[in-house]
């Protein structure tokens, strides 16, 4: 792969070539000024050349792969069937990629179908049937309908790969090789991506031509719009430090990250007693249901998403003013998808993660990962990690009160030692 990296941003969207149609759709969407993906990738793409762009969630990816699509797209009149193929890893990304197609062609006749799983495949059929020249799905759904014969790539020109590194992340890889197999050879092929790992690159070898590489990720995350703290916090006093945070935050709107669907369940259930603006969301819930907790996030109904992962990437929603990570995440790429929730575009925003006592590596893994070291945060007035002094005062009291039985719990759990900074 070539590398790119010397485009600056320029002034307007007219600078970069654009016709007097697409120059009105930005307007109307009010896109005033292209970000650096967008400014380094759009002259690009309307050339022709295979891209690899890597940058951060929240920098308009979505935009920049779609404005030169549109501004190439022949008429359906002329073209008959799928012209441009956008695939994501998830139906959220898909629905919300679906939505920016359609806004940003705003005085073109374009039909955008998105396909994935969760939803009947027989309306996707007769949307497909309708004649759609841009389709958006998740891989699985997409071989799908290619097995069906409902879907085929004789007039296809451009193929997207979006969040690219999360696909191949939950095991998408043989599925899109499949699919590109599959496509035509004399395609233009974009690939977007937060961080390109070894077998991204592999991948753009193996089905790009001669890819330029665009990289406007930042070696940390945007310390200027993020502020990134966490809690030691003993496992049996999680809820309660949440509670307390959310008192005194006062978030506009906040996503909270738990690692399990179960748990995810869980910690809903218990929010919801204290409030009715508490929704989640994980892999398991029907794609109604999704669907509709998206849309009442989006307009702000809902003050309070507690999920999964699921979220953890590619979903756009502005008014996200803190992330809390209830559970840290497995892996160090997760935690900086998760805080890019928040601080989009520029925009002001915190995040706060709870480290249980034994669980300092996995703290120290993220901080060595974005190059910042996270900021150490307390509540006024709450003891969130037992004292070996208090643990002993307490066993010691339990065995006073009844001298045969056998040791309890204390009230302040078993981990008596906060964990050792590594940085």
């Amino acid at each position: 792969m070539s590398d790119n990296t010397s485009t600056q941003p320029t002034q307007t969207f007219a600078d970069l070539g654009l016709s007097e149609r697409t120059l009105a759709a930005l307007q109307k969407a009010d896109y005033l000024m292209p970000t650096q993906i967008q400014a380094g990738l759009i002259p690009l793409a309307l050339e022709g050349v295979d891209v690899v762009g890597q940058a951060r969630t929240g920098t308009g990816k979505t935009a920049a792969f779609v404005i030169p699509i549109l501004e190439r797209l022949e008429s359906s009149k002329k073209v008959a069937g799928p012209q441009a193929l956008i695939l994501t890893p998830t139906r959220e990304l898909a629905v919300q990629v679906r939505d920016e197609v359609v806004k940003l062609s705003h005085g073109r006749k374009v039909h955008c179908v998105a396909i994935y799983g969760g939803k009947p495949i027989r309306g996707q059929i007769e949307k497909l049937r309708a004649g759609a020249q841009v389709i958006v799905g998740t891989p699985g759904r997409v071989l799908d309908h290619m097995s069906r014969g409902t879907l085929e790539w004789s007039h296809l020109t451009w193929v997207v790969l979006d969040e690219a590194d999360r696909m191949l992340d939950i095991g998408f890889r043989p599925d899109i090789e499949k699919i590109l197999r599959r496509c035509p050879k004399e395609r233009q092929t974009l690939l977007l991506s937060a961080t390109v790992p070894p077998p991204i690159a592999r991948l753009a070898e193996r089905y790009m031509r001669s890819p330029q590489t665009l990289d406007f990720s930042p070696k940390g995350l945007s310390v200027e719009t993020i502020d990134q703290y966490y809690f030691t916090v003993d496992r049996e006093r999680k809820f309660e430090l949440l509670v307390r945070l959310l008192m005194r935050e006062k978030p506009r709107q906040a996503i909270i990250f738990c690692r399990t669907k179960r748990g995810t369940d869980h910690l809903h259930r218990k929010l919801s007693r204290l409030t009715k603006r508490a929704e989640c969301m994980h892999g398991d819930m029907q794609q109604g249901a999704r669907d509709r907790v998206m849309k009442e996030l989006r307009e702000g109904n809902v003050r309070l998403l507690v999920a999964t992962d699921v979220v953890g990437r590619g979903i756009d929603v502005t008014r996200i003013s803190h992330i809390i990570n209830y559970d840290i995440p497995q892996f160090c790429d997760d935690y900086v998808h998760r805080v890019g929730r928040t601080g989009r575009m520029g925009r002001e925003g915190v995040a706060y993660t709870f480290v249980t006592p034994e669980e300092g590596p996995q703290l120290t893994r993220i901080e060595q990962r974005i190059n910042l070291q996270l900021v150490r945060a307390e509540i006024e007035g709450m003891n969130l990690v037992a004292t070996r002094e208090a643990v002993e005062t307490a066993e010691a009291e339990t065995s006073e009160q009844d001298d045969e039985a056998q040791p309890k719990p204390t009230p302040f759990g078993k981990r008596t030692r906060r964990h050792r900074r590594a940085l």
